[in-house]
């Protein structure tokens, strides 16, 4: 990666809806490379999709929440068990396993605290070997991941 592709990120990060004829005017490119080297970003995996971003009071999933969680046991069934479930809900916008404590690290979107409390009793609780769950509520997003 040089410059030029360092510019085509930044550029597409910022509206990934740029036509490529934006896109090398941009950049200073003709249209030809600069489609070239978008190409070239996309097949080598460097840019990996394209999406839109839905304001959450719209989708009716406005209210966040942070938790912390842990497992009774780091068995390979039970950690598959639990990934597997919370990776297919829809309510769950991110999923990370950590190092050390918490296990890991959910970020929830729903309507409303009943909804949450719904979520968490109905389909976290319900998760065989759930150890601990601690809820985290937003007071302000400051700086909020794209």
């Amino acid at each position: 990666m040089d410059a030029i592709d360092s510019a085509i990120i930044a550029e597409l990060e910022r509206d990934g809806r740029l036509t490529n004829v934006e896109l090398a005017q941009r950049v200073g490119l003709t249209t030809g490379p600069c489609l070239r080297r978008v190409q070239r970003l996309e097949a080598d995996g460097v840019i990996q999709g394209y999406r839109a971003v839905i304001d959450p009071v719209a989708r009716g999933r406005a209210f966040e929440v942070l938790i912390d969680l842990g497992l009774e046991s780091q068995d390979a069934e039970t950690v598959e068990r639990f990934e597997q479930t919370l990776a297919e809900a829809e309510e769950v916008l991110e999923l990370r396993r950590l190092f050390g404590t918490p296990d890991y690290f959910v970020r929830v979107a729903v309507a409303d605290l009943p909804a949450y409390e719904t979520f968490l009793s109905q389909r976290v609780m319900t998760i065989p070997r759930i150890k601990n769950v601690t809820s985290h509520f937003t007071m302000k997003t400051v700086k909020a991941a794209l």
